[in-house]
């Protein structure tokens, strides 16, 4: 990896543990494991937006079903996706 791609990956897991806005401390504890999860999902397909901008939560909420599992198990794991949101995505997706 070069020096400018691994920048690159900071950046993007930076951008998304701010996107996720966490706000009570217990949830902090899983931000490395979001950020693990979801900075390919962000690179994707919101890295066109600034990181904590409300725009920025629209655009993954917008990606939702196309967000890999890995990320939605993280998101909902962490509190800030329900897994009932995710089922009715689903459904309404079939």
């Amino acid at each position: 990896m070069t020096r400018t791609s691994t920048a690159r990956t900071i950046l993007a897991a930076a951008i998304v543990t701010a996107a996720m806005g966490f706000q009570v401390s217990s949830a902090s504890a899983y931000s490395a494991a979001v950020t693990r999860a979801c900075t390919g999902d962000y690179l994707s397909y919101c890295s066109h937006t600034m990181p904590g901008s409300s725009k920025l939560t629209q655009c993954m909420r917008k990606a939702g079903p196309r967000l890999s599992r890995g990320c939605v198990g993280a998101l909902v794991k962490a509190g800030l996706v329900s897994k009932s949101e995710v089922n009715r995505r689903a459904a309404a997706a079939r």
